[in-house]
């Protein structure tokens, strides 16, 4: 995955080499790490429905929210490695345990691992919707390589405010990169709703 070697997967761009064991802002290596793979029914209710939600977590963060309700995933890098094999494996237990869709959870850090993960379990049979559940700080070229992957956007647009998102979430320009990244987000699944 030759992006790892001088990442800009997100806004911050760190270009650390992530192959080679560098790690910026979020701290995530070479290989996918994740906290949880559950059906998760409190999401917004068309999310979780009845069955629930195919979520999984994925570990670390760009932002570093004060008020952050999963900072042990986001900011202590709780979880553990998973390969892009077994990814798509708990894709497909999902499915099978009668989730609605597949809901990742920032995965920004992850995208290529992410789509390889998608092509393996597509080909094994995963046709539930997937969901890309954001902070809405990211980057629009990584959005770019989704186009296609995802059925559904779920972004939480924190800050109009950058005086706010620096002070909250230590981040300059919180609202212009988020602003963009929702117009792409809405660009690749318009043509879902016409």
């Amino acid at each position: 995955m030759e992006i790892l070697e001088k990442c800009i997967l997100c806004p911050r761009e760190c270009k650390v080499n992530r192959l080679e064991g560098q790690l910026g802002r979020c701290r995530a290596g070479k290989n996918a790490k994740i906290t949880l793979s559950s059906l998760h029914y409190y999401e917004e209710p068309c999310i979780s429905g009845k069955n629930g939600s195919g979520t999984v977590f994925f570990t670390g963060c760009n932002l570093s929210c004060k008020f952050c309700q999963n900072y042990k995933v986001s900011q202590e890098f709780s979880g553990y490695e998973i390969s892009v094999e077994d990814l798509a494996n708990e894709f497909l237990k999902l499915q099978k345990d009668k989730a609605h869709n597949i809901n990742l959870v920032t995965g920004f850090a992850y995208v290529p691992m992410i789509i390889e993960a998608l092509d393996i379990a597509k080909n094994k049979g995963l046709n539930i919707p997937i969901v890309y559940n954001t902070s809405g700080y990211e980057s629009l070229k990584t959005l770019k390589m989704l186009d296609g992957y995802i059925d559904v956007y779920l972004p939480d647009l924190k800050y109009s405010y950058n005086e706010l998102s620096k002070n909250l979430s230590n981040v300059d320009n919180y609202f212009e990169i988020a602003k963009t990244a929702i117009k792409e987000m809405k660009r690749q699944v318009r043509k879902s709703y016409i």
